[in-house]
């Protein structure tokens, strides 16, 4: 059990990843010494180090701090760090307290009033909404969000008073969502995904089936209508629907765009709520919107509030996020990388701009994925006028024999696709002076992003 009190040092193996950095944050917050590795650098361990974080990217024990008081120091470390690490090894082999992410943030949640977001997309826009819709009421709350909140800058929120609540995204992969006892609950979708930690979609189910038993309570599962949910997976809490185009508990109705913006009525179980304002674009996020909305509403945030907050609301950063507006291009990245998730934003985008010729570069995510759902992803991607996709980015996997980016070419359809590298842009776009540009995927290919808004600018001053 991690006693914070007597805690004087936290040091984190994997310590750029979304979930790991907040962590960093927290306990830097309540001041422990904190330092990590990351296998590279990029702008959020920049961000870590700029905050007082000493972070080092060499598998090299001379690299590591002096961890001298075993006692009063904890190591975290993510499921992607290997067991061969040489670092991981030597805190294992010399008694150092060890544990997973998921461990800790299932210890700091527990006794507090947590709201957990789940599901295999659509969760970290759900997650960011309900942090701000919380903050912004006089519920307050602190939150672990699994992308960078553009309202707030970052990842951790802490509260300004004693707020029992706290708003954490779930995740689903290794199963990390097991260490978590949640009195509120929200589950996006259950679409197959991380079968290569499952083996099948019924075991990823039966998973979510646990996740929801350990409801606490008297607790609530609001649940996107249509999802496989059994109310006997737990018998003691209340379960709502949430839906934006079919009738549910919390259901979005009169969905128009006006200067700009979704304006919609939310029905509720305790009425109706008039001409909500959500100004972030992308119809999924009308969808996130009344998630968000039903879980703040549920916790007890007030109507008005809610309008408030919801209209101020502006998005997470690589999630339907617009990095470019010109009178030739427009820009925009999206961390899409499940076919689900690529067939919404491409829908959305298409809904936004009719008419406007799509081009869309893609970089795969994971070997084991690829391969599971290569017809799927050549059915999405096939939804662009043009697709430029990447080689794979292997995060934690070893490459697979015969599994390439080509296997999601040979099955598209559309003329206008090819296989490329990223050394390839920014000039390849020269062939295809897109009207909307789109970047896809979980790799790094948010790193092409600003050769990508500096070509642009400077076309568009030709």
């Amino acid at each position: 059990m991690i006693e914070t009190d007597k805690i004087k040092r936290v040091y984190l193996l994997g310590i750029g990843g979304i979930g790991m950095s907040a962590l960093a944050r927290y306990f830097k917050f309540f001041g422990k010494q904190v330092d990590g590795y990351d296998k590279t650098s990029s702008p959020l361990t920049l961000d870590l180090e700029n905050e007082g974080i000493a972070v080092h990217y060499e598998d090299d024990l001379q690299k590591v701090p002096t961890l001298a008081e075993k006692d009063s120091t904890v190591i975290i470390y993510t499921p992607a760090v290997p067991d061969d690490f040489a670092e991981f090894r030597y805190f294992r082999e010399n008694g150092f307290p060890v544990y997973k992410r998921s461990a800790v943030l299932g210890l700091l949640t527990a006794g507090k009033r947590c709201l957990a977001i789940a599901g295999t997309h659509g969760k970290t826009s759900v997650t960011t909404m309900t942090a701000h819709l919380l903050k912004q009421s006089h519920l307050d709350c602190s939150a672990f969000m699994g992308g960078i909140s553009k309202n707030y800058g970052t990842n951790l929120l802490l509260p300004e008073n004693n707020s029992q609540f706290i708003v954490v995204e779930a995740d689903e992969y290794d199963r990390s969502f097991l260490q978590l006892h949640p009195e509120l609950a929200v589950i996006t979708w259950m679409d197959a995904d991380h079968l290569d930690i499952y083996g099948d979609h019924q075991s990823m189910i039966k998973a979510f089936a646990q996740f929801v038993s350990q409801i606490t309570v008297g607790g609530v599962l609001l649940w996107k209508k249509g999802l496989n949910i059994d109310c006997q997976w737990n018998d003691k809490i209340r379960y709502y629907t949430y839906s934006i185009n079919e009738p549910a508990d919390f259901q979005a109705k009169n969905i128009r765009i006006i200067n700009g913006s979704y304006h919609f009525e939310l029905k509720t179980p305790f009425g109706e709520i008039a001409d909500l304002r959500l100004s972030y674009p992308g119809l999924m996020n009308v969808e996130n919107g009344v998630a968000a909305c039903g879980l703040a509403l549920l916790s007890g945030v007030s109507e008005e509030e809610i309008r408030v907050a919801l209209a101020e609301y502006s998005g997470v950063v690589r999630r339907f996020d617009l990095r470019y507006s010109g009178k030739k291009t427009i820009y925009i990245d999206d961390y899409a990388h499940h076919p689900r998730e690529l067939e919404a934003t491409i829908r959305s985008v298409r809904d936004l701009y009719p008419g406007k010729r799509i081009t869309g570069i893609f970089q795969p995510h994971l070997f084991s994925r690829t391969k599971d759902f290569a017809e799927d992803f050549a059915a999405a991607l096939d939804l662009l006028d043009d697709a430029l996709v990447m080689e794979i980015y292997p995060a934690r996997e070893l490459p697979v024999e015969g599994v390439d980016s080509s296997i999601i070419l040979n099955k598209m359809k559309i003329p206008g696709k090819v296989r490329c590298q990223k050394e390839d842009f920014p000039g390849i776009l020269e062939k295809y002076n897109p009207e909307i540009l789109l970047t896809l995927g979980a790799g790094d290919i948010d790193r092409l992003i600003d050769p990508i808004v500096n070509y642009l600018t400077k076309k568009e001053d030709v």
